[in-house]
């Protein structure tokens, strides 16, 4: 098992857990978000840094693995850093990228399930 190591000067006021996605919807993610913080890959997906605990009250969907405290439990080669924020914040947004994963996935948010009165 290997932590993801946050940059050195980035600071982690949230705690850190990480979010794993395939590698293919990488790239695409990429590109659709707001605003990226520390991504990386190791070959078959691609991990992004939120804030600990962006678990809760979130059923991922089934592409996604979560990791508490960013831990890459099976990795077959250390995972490299391919993006970095600008600023000193590791985080990505997990709202946004929740929702953006859900849209490529072809998988329904768990909130938008039928509305009774």
């Amino acid at each position: 098992m290997a932590r993801l190591a946050v940059p050195a000067g980035m600071r982690q006021p949230l705690g850190c857990d990480a979010v794993a996605v395939p590698a293919e919807f990488g790239p695409r993610l990429l590109d659709r978000l707001p605003r990226a913080g520390c991504v990386y890959e190791d070959g078959p997906r691609w991990w992004w840094i939120v804030p600990a605990d962006s678990d809760v009250a979130l059923e991922w969907p089934p592409s996604a693995f979560y990791s508490p405290g960013a831990v890459v439990p099976d990795a077959t080669r250390e995972p490299v850093l391919v993006h970095r924020p600008d600023d000193t914040v590791p985080y990505t947004p997990p709202i946004p990228l929740y929702l953006a994963l859900c849209r490529m996935a072809g998988a329904v948010p768990g909130w938008a399930g039928a509305v009774r009165a």
